[in-house]
This record gives structure tokens, sequence and C-alpha cells, in this order.
């Protein structure tokens, strides 16, 4: 801060003390002053005050009948028992004595001013600025407290320029964290953001993702539950309702019934209440009057363990109650002082010193009439608070300690300014009754909390520690069986906004909140992965999973292999028509100048059988895994061979019709037929045209080994790529023209000699081709399996035994079996008959 900043802070604070040290004629407790070298102050709230509204900056007279707080008073004892101590100590600041000025911050107006008291040099009415901050030292070197949330803001505000080290005990907001606005604050309670990890962490022990979140109005509450909102939402826990309680509420009216309602109609089994105790105690006698019960309540260690919200006549009936709450840690010794304390022969009150000025906030009547019988209880929630004041106190005098240089035995009672001991408190590391003492980063100390639940077993209202938390890393330890939920059969309550789906069945959101869902089965294909359940994902392209499946399998590949029976079948026919081709070619051989042979063709006989041989050979390649060479060979090798078989059929039929019928009408043409080679010449041409089809169909439709995955989701179908493509298509269809050409030139020659006519065995064998490759065709749209070469291989060895059948297999007969119907006598003679009939004609 600029020399400047400090003068006009200066400036602000005089002008503020002349309004607050204002004197009324009341007397003053001796017990909130104790002279010593150095002074501390302490800030605790021995008094309550209702909301303030005022039009101008006056102290609010605390010491009011009905107005005591025990556990304030607490609190103000364990700060005068640990000076004593310290003071009776030959090892801690030997031969230094440490004095106090206490104060009761019974409201802003209190807190304030105890806090420009500390500012100011005592004895005087305003604050003293040095030229250099640096050097400004008041008589107060330290501040202890005070220990609600929204005084320890006022307080670090006008501390943290002049570096005063405040040490608070209870004010455990995230906000104070902020370095850069209070340099000065520390405090030996953990902050509200190791509180938020733990009230989530017991969220999800349980289970509980669909909550209600109500707050107290002010830093501690509001803050907190920003800051838990923002947690549990990363944890994947559902807010369903979120209200603050204001100051202005009071138990059961429109604004608290009102906050009811909603709560109800939430529906949440579990509700977290971040507020401090006075308004959560407003809350919850407005939740006892609209008789809301079966719940479960979640404190923060603000009330967790607090007699003030118990104590609120029939809270027994809302539930059960879980929180957090600062470990119970005694201050051995302590209850003994406040016993002595009471006993002890206090006098009567003296009067103000004339000419002084009042201190009307280091007043309280009611400690000083205090018997034996009517001293506060010293309950478990307010000795661990004392211990944290205990705590505060000797960190502060560790640290003066090391200032003072008292590690040589002997302290050197120099001057001390207030960033000198800010800077080695926040050294500090010491035991104190076997507890570690140390301060972080952001000047807060490590401590763990207890995990506890109510318990009204009893006769009367008492608590269980039912697990803790680690300080040092975000981890719960609970066990579970000593908590009694609410109920009868001692179930874990759940809450829920949707019920878990069954196995395989993914969340689809309803509304606003991802908690909130239906639960829809995953379909076949896609797999609910359990790590994230709001989604069916789909398999890899190598997997698949049947409906509601957790999880995928691996597809299993198949393809037509060489050892299937139904692979065999086709081997050994397709083989055994290879042989019998073969056969053929060499009966035909011997034969060759027969009659049938010569009437067949010729050597054009062999071209046909050649051409049935090579479209066999297509055959082998629709057998084990598909690979490039057998995707290019497998049809190109039959379409080509079987166009070329059809080609001489055509030209053999047709050279058989034109010799009987038109020869001796067109001589011309037939022996322009004749001398060209017209049959050769076709063939040839015929051929070429298939041929090139069915190297465009492989160039631009290549066939390449492929895997299929849609037809079949268990499976991997192994086979070739354009099966069906324009190129084959084309192919087929070419064959199927010159199918048509033969079986019209055979039919032409239905009424030739008898040893000439062929229209019955080619019609059939024809007919046998046309009947397969419809029924493939037919197949092939209702089936894409593994199955489905074996088709294709049936269809085209079909075609080839019906061509081979229809062609050659009645001249075989005739060759081998009727040796008299093969001869030169007997084709004349059928010939001469035809002759004879159509001359007839």
């Amino acid at each position: 801060m600029s020399l400047w900043g400090v003068r006009l802070v200066g400036l602000l604070l005089s002008l503020s003390c002349c309004w607050a040290f204002s004197c009324r004629n009341t007397l003053s407790s001796p017990d909130f002053s104790l002279p010593g070298d150095y002074l501390l102050a302490g800030m605790f709230p021995l008094h309550s005050a209702p909301p303030e509204v005022r039009g101008r900056p006056t102290v609010t007279f605390c010491d009011r009948s009905n107005s005591f707080n025990g556990h304030g008073y607490h609190l103000f004892q364990a700060m005068r028992f640990s000076i004593e101590e310290i003071n009776n100590s030959t090892v801690l600041l030997p031969n230094v004595t440490l004095g106090y000025e206490l104060y009761d911050v019974c409201s802003d107006s209190a807190n304030m001013y105890a806090t420009l008291s500390i500012l100011s040099i005592l004895g005087r009415r305003y604050v003293e600025i040095q030229g250099d901050p640096a050097d400004f030292s008041p008589a107060i070197v330290a501040v202890i407290g005070p220990d609600i949330t929204k005084h320890a803001l006022t307080t670090a505000a006008l501390l943290s320029p002049f570096l005063v080290p405040l040490v608070s005990y209870g004010a455990s907001s995230m906000v104070l964290n902020a370095r850069r606005l209070y340099p000065s604050f520390l405090r030996t309670i953990s902050s509200d953001k190791h509180q938020v990890d733990i009230l989530v962490l017991l969220l999800q022990k349980f289970g509980w993702v669909w909550i209600s979140i109500v707050g107290g109005e002010g830093d501690y509450g509001e803050v907190g539950i920003q800051e838990l909102e923002y947690q549990v939402t990363r944890q994947g826990i559902c807010i369903a309702f979120r209200d603050i309680v204001p100051f202005s509420a009071r138990p059961g009216d429109e604004r608290m019934q009102s906050m009811i309602r909603c709560l109800v109609q939430a529906g949440t089994t579990v509700v977290v209440v971040y507020s401090g105790k006075q308004l959560a105690r407003v809350f919850f006698e407005s939740v006892v009057l609209a008789q809301l019960t079966a719940k479960v309540w979640i404190a923060t260690e603000d009330w967790a363990i607090s007699t003030h919200i118990s104590s609120v006549p029939g809270i027994q009936g809302i539930g059960t109650v879980l929180g957090v709450a600062i470990p119970h840690r005694q201050v051995p010794g302590l209850k003994e002082f406040e016993e002595a304390y009471v006993q002890a022969d206090k006098g009567v009150l003296r009067p103000c010193p004339q000419g002084s000025w009042c201190t009307s906030n280091q007043l309280c009547t009611e400690c000083w009439a205090f018997t034996a019988q009517a001293m506060p209880t010293l309950a478990e929630f307010s000795m661990s608070s004392a211990y944290n004041a205990y705590q505060a106190v000797y960190a502060v005098a560790h640290g003066l300690h090391q200032v003072l240089g008292c590690s040589s035995g002997a302290c050197s009672r120099g001057w001390v300014y207030p960033w000198q001991l800010l800077e080695q408190i926040r050294k500090v590391k010491f035991l104190l009754h076997k507890n570690a003492v140390t301060f972080n980063d952001d000047g807060n100390t490590l401590s763990n909390y207890d995990i506890i639940a109510w318990d009204w077993s009893g006769p009367n209202w008492t608590f269980r520690v039912i697990g803790f938390s680690s300080p040092f890393s975000v981890s719960l330890d609970i066990n579970t069986t000593k908590i009694r939920w609410h109920g009868n059969n001692n179930q874990v309550p759940t809450s829920v906004c949707s019920r878990d789906c069954p196995e395989g069945h993914q969340r689809v959101i309803i509304g606003f909140h991802h908690c909130c869902f239906e639960c829809v089965p995953c379909e076949a294909g896609t797999f609910l992965n359990k790590s994230e359940p709001y989604r069916c994902r789909p398999c890899g392209k190598e997997e698949w999973a049947p409906e509601r499946s957790q999880t995928c399998f691996p597809r299993t590949v198949v393809f037509l292999t060489w050892h299937e029976p139904v692979s065999l079948v086709l081997l050994a026919a397709n083989t055994l028509l290879l042989l019998v081709v073969a056969g053929t070619a060499g009966l035909f051989a011997w034969h060759l100048d027969t009659p049938v042979v010569r009437s067949a063709g010729g050597q054009l006989c062999f071209l046909m059988l050649g051409s049935l041989a090579g479209g066999t050979w297509g055959l082998y390649g629709f057998f084990g895994e598909p690979t490039l060479p057998t995707c290019l060979l497998r049809q190109g090798l039959f379409s080509l061979g079987f166009a070329i078989f059809l080609s001489c059929l055509t030209v053999r039929s047709f050279q058989l019709v034109f010799i009987f019928k038109f020869s001796a009408r067109l001589p011309t043409f037939f022996r322009a037929w004749v001398q060209n080679n017209g049959a050769s010449l076709f063939v040839m041409i015929s051929s070429t045209i298939q041929l090139l089809i069915c190297l465009i169909w492989l160039a631009v439709w290549t066939p390449l080994p492929t895997r299929e995955y849609k037809h079949f989701p268990q499976l991997v179908v192994l086979g070739c790529t354009q099966a069906n493509s324009l190129g084959f298509m084309l192919a087929v269809t070419y064959n199927g023209l010159l199918s048509v050409s033969a079986f019209a030139c055979s039919y032409l020659g239905k009424d030739l000699p008898e040893n000439y006519n062929e229209a019955k065995c080619v019609t059939f064998s024809l007919l046998l081709n046309f009947v397969s490759w419809i029924a493939f065709f037919t197949m092939a749209t209702v089936y894409q399996g593994k199955y489905l070469p074996a088709v294709n291989a049936l269809a085209m060895l079909s075609s080839l035994s019906g061509g081979f059948s229809g062609y050659f297999l009645p001249k075989c007969y005739v060759i081998l079996c009727r040796p008299d119907l093969n001869s030169t006598e007997h084709f004349q003679a059928s010939i001469q008959d035809y002759t004879r009939r159509c001359g007839s004609t």
C-alpha cells in the first residue's frame, strides 16, 4: 500500500473512532485486560445481538440480559488460560510475560469497535500512522479471533494494510484464502475448501446423487454452497433445489414456508445445510413446524455438534443427521481453570477510572456473577473450538519466541513490529499436546475432520464419531455400522432421481438434470461401457454385440473353405467334369474322321471342349480365402470360356441350317462364307468381344478381396468386391445373347436329318443355363453369406455341365455304344430321307 493510501486509511479510522468510542456510564470487567511485556488481543462472542440497522456508527452495548453466549465464554477463558500457561512456562518465552486485551464481539459494530481499539494506542482515541508503514507498531502485537467469517473479513481488511497478525480460531470461509487481500490472516481451523471436499466424498460414499442444498446468508453460507455446487456438479451429483436462508428470516414465516414447500417438491432424500448456527436454527425450527421428516441432513462443522441446533424442540423426528465436525481435542486444565475462576473472590466491579473512555464491550456481568452451579457446560463442541483458540495463542507465542531470539535461553525484549511477528508465525512448526501445528501457504493449518452422526437412542441427544478424514489427502474412513438410519430396517436411504438402469440399458436424460433419465436397451451392435453408462457405444468393425450387451465380442471370420462338405462336392463334380471333358477330347481325337465327329464340327469340337475346360478352372477360385488372383479369375475364366463355347455352338447350328436350307437359294453367300472361313471368323470376333468386356470389367470394376460386415452381425464374410458390378452383368448379358442365338439357330434346324438335329439337346442345355443363373441372382438378392460363392460356382458348373451334356454326350453315346450309327451309309441314308421329305413338301 502506498504512503498516501495508508494516510487515507488512517484518516478514515480516526474519524470512525470518534464515533465508535462514545462513552456510556458502565463498568469495565478487569478480567478483559492483563498487563504484560507484549499484548495480544482476543475477540470472542460472549453475547449475541439481533441484526442491526444503524444510521450512525455507534457501538452495540453487548452486556444485555438473556444474550449470554456460553460457547464464546469458553473461548474467552481458553485464551486467558493459555496466556497464564505460557507466562508460567520456563521454556516458551522465558523472562517475558504476555498480556491481553479481550473484546466481546457480539455484533458487527462491536467487532468494528474492537478492531479500531486494537489499531489505536492504548488509552488514546486515534490510530497513529507512521510515515513508513513498516514502522507502524500498535500496542497489540497480534490478534486472536474473531469466530465468524463476517467479522473476520472486516477485521482482516482493516489489519492487513498494517500487517498485524490475525489468527482466527473459527472463520473457515474460502474467501479469506486470498493472500493478496488478507496477507496477515491465518487460522487454526480448516478452510471450507477442505470441508467441501469432505462433504462431496460423504455424498459419494453412500451413492447420493440427487440432493438439495440450503445455505445461510453471508460469506460462510453463500460462498460455501457456491463451492459445494461447483464440486458436486463436477462429480456427477445433481442439485434439485438450492436456496438461501436470509438474515431476516423467522421460523415459520412466509419466506421459510415457501422454502420448505419447494424442498418437499424437489423430492430429495438428502439435504446439505451449509449455514452458521443462528440461521441453521431458524431453518430447522421451520422444518419441525412443517413436520418434514424421513430425510438425511448433512451438517457443516459450524452446527454439526452444536447444542444450539440439537436443542430445537421436536428436532429428533426430522430423520438422520450426519456431518463434519472439528476433531474433539482437549485443552488440558481448561475445565479446572474455569472452575477456579468461578470460585475466586473477585470482589465487586470497579467503576471506570476518572476521565477514561468507556469500554462498553469489555463487560460481562454474567461472567462475574457465575456460581459453580450456573457455570456454562464445557461441551465437546466448545472444547474443540476452545482448543483452536488455545492453539492460536500458542502459535503467536512461538512466533514471538523466534522474533525475540529466545532460543538461546533468554529473550531480548526488543521492540516488535507486526510484520516481523507475522513472518515468524507463518514459519512456526511445533507440537502442542502431540498435535503438530504448522501453517501452509494460504495461512491454514493442516487438520482433519470427524464424521459424526446424531444419536437419539438414549434419553438425551448425543452424537457418534463414525469416521474421519485425512488431513493430507482427500479421503474418508467411515464405519457405517455405527450409523442408525431413520426407518425400521436401518437401511441406507437412497437419494436418486432415477433408479440405476439394468445391465445393457443406456440412460436417456429427461429434463435438465443428468440424474433424471429413462432406461433404453442398447441395440444389437452396441454396448454399454460401465465407466460411461449414459449412452450405448457402437462396437468396432471387427466386433459385434447382442442387444443389452455390456461388452463387444470379436466377429468370426468366415469364407468358403476347401474342406467343407459343399466345397468337396462341388470340387469333386468340377474335377469329374474336367476329366470327362478331357476324356471326350481324347475320344474325339481317336474318332476324328468318323461321321459323328465331323458332323459335330470336327476340329471345332476341340475348341469347344477346351473352352469348357478353361471355364471349369475358374471354379477353383471360389474356394479358400479370397486373394487378388482368385478374385480376378473366378468369374473371368468362366465368362470367356463359356462365351467361346456358345460362339462355337451358335456358328455350328447356323452352318447346318444354312447348308441344308439356304445354300441352294443363296449360293453366292454360301461360297463367300466358305471361302472366307466364316465360322472361324465369327468365333474369333464373338470371343474377342467377350474378352474385351472381361478386360474392361476387371480393369474398371476390379474385384478385390474384401471383408463384409453388414449382413451378419456376428460374422465377417470374406469375399470379393464388385461381385455384381456392371462389368460382370455385361459379361453375363453377352453370354445370354449368345445362348439365345444358339437356341434360335438350333430351333431352326429342328427338322434337319436326325444325325444333324440337335435342337432338343441344345434346348435342354441352354434352359439349364438360364435356370441356373436366374436361381443365382435370386439367391444373391436375399443371401450374402459365405455360401453365396458356392451358389455361384454351382450356377457356373450347371452351365458348363449342361452345355457339355447337351452337345457332346449324345455323340459320345453313338461313338461308344452305337457304332452302327457312326457310319457313312447311315448318315447318307438320313440325308436322303430328309431330301425326300423336303421334295414331297
